[in-house]
C-alpha cells in the first residue's frame, strides 16, 4: 500500500529493516552488503531497497536527518508494511575520552532535549528511552563473536544539529558517550508500536577533540557495524 512517502506495495520490505539517515548509505548497503537487491521506494528521495544477507531476506531504507522525518518512516514501515523490527545504523559524535573515530556503540539508553518525547507523556514526566534488550544482547554477543570492539551505553538525541544552547561537556560527564539525532525518537517508537528497535552507531567524529571523518568515510567506511547489525538481524530471526 503506497503512502505519500512510500511507494512500495504490501511485502516488498522485509520483516527487519535497516535504517540508516543517509539515502545514499542505504544504496552503498544494498549495494555492497545485500544479494539479489530491488530498490522498493524512491519518493523524495527516500531510498528504499530489499535483497538477501546469507539467504535471510533484510531492507534497508534512508530515514533522513532527525526524530521528525525518521518517525514518518517508522510509522510507515510498521502500520503500512508490516515490519517488526527496525535497526539504525548511523553515524553520531563522540564525547567519552577514550573512544575513537570509527568506534562501534550500541545505544543502551537515548537521553534528549526533543519535544516528541517530552511532550509524549504530559509535564513532569520524563520517560526513559531504552532499546530492546533482545536486539541488545544479541548485538554485543555478535561483535564479541566477530572481535569487533563495541562499547555500550547512553546516547544523546538532539533536535538541533547545530546547537550551542546544550552544555554537551556536562552531558559527558554524566557518561553520555556520544551525540546523534535519532536514537530516542526511535526507542519512542519502538515502546509504541511494539516492535524490536536498537540504534548501532559509528563514531563519525569527536565534538571536543575536532577530529572527523570526511564524507566519503563516511558513506563507506562503517563495515564493522554493518557486520554487527546483518549478523544480528540473522540470529534475532532464529532465537
Amino acid at each position: 500500500m503506497a503512502t505519500p512517502h512510500n511507494e512500495a506495495k504490501m511485502g516488498d520490505y522485509a520483516e527487519t529493516v535497516l535504517l540508516p539517515g543517509d539515502p545514499l548509505r542505504a544504496k552503498y548497503i544494498a549495494d555492497n552488503f545485500l544479494e539479489d537487491v530491488v530498490q522498493v521506494n524512491g519518493v523524495r528521495g527516500a531510498l528504499g531497497f530489499t535483497g538477501t544477507y546469507k539467504g535471510h531476506r533484510i531492507s534497508v531504507q534512508g530515514s533522513g536527518m532527525g526524530i521528525p522525518s525518521m518517525s514518518i518512516y517508522i510509522n510507515e514501515l510498521v502500520k503500512e508494511y508490516g515490519v517488526k523490527t527496525i535497526m539504525r545504523v548511523g553515524s553520531f559524535g563522540g564525547m567519552a575520552p577514550d573512544l575513537q573515530l570509527g568506534d562501534v556503540v550500541l545505544a543502551s539508553g537515548g537521553s534528549t532535549d526533543s519535544s516528541v518525547v517530552a511532550n509524549t507523556f504530559g509535564p513532569g514526566i520524563y520517560y526513559s528511552t531504552v532499546p530492546d534488550f533482545k536486539l541488545l544482547d544479541i548485538a554485543y554477543h555478535t561483535a564479541k563473536e566477530l572481535d569487533i570492539p563495541v562499547t555500550v551505553g547512553n546516547i544523546f538525541a538532539a533536535d538541533r544539529f547545530y546547537n550551542d544552547e546544550i552544555d554537551m561537556q556536562k552531558l559527558s560527564d554524566y557518561g553520555v558517550l556520544g551525540t546523534e539525532m535519532e536514537v530516542a525518537g526511535l526507542y519512542l517508537l519502538g515502546a509504541k508500536l511494539k516492535i524490536q528497535t536498537l540504534d548501532i552507531l559509528t563514531c563519525s567524529d569527536h565534538i571536543f577533540r575536532g577530529e572527523a571523518l570526511s564524507s566519503a568515510e563516511r558513506q563507506t567506511s562503517f563495515a564493522n557495524m554493518m557486520h554487527v547489525a546483518l549478523e544480528t538481524a540473522i540470529k534475532n530471526e532464529t532465537h
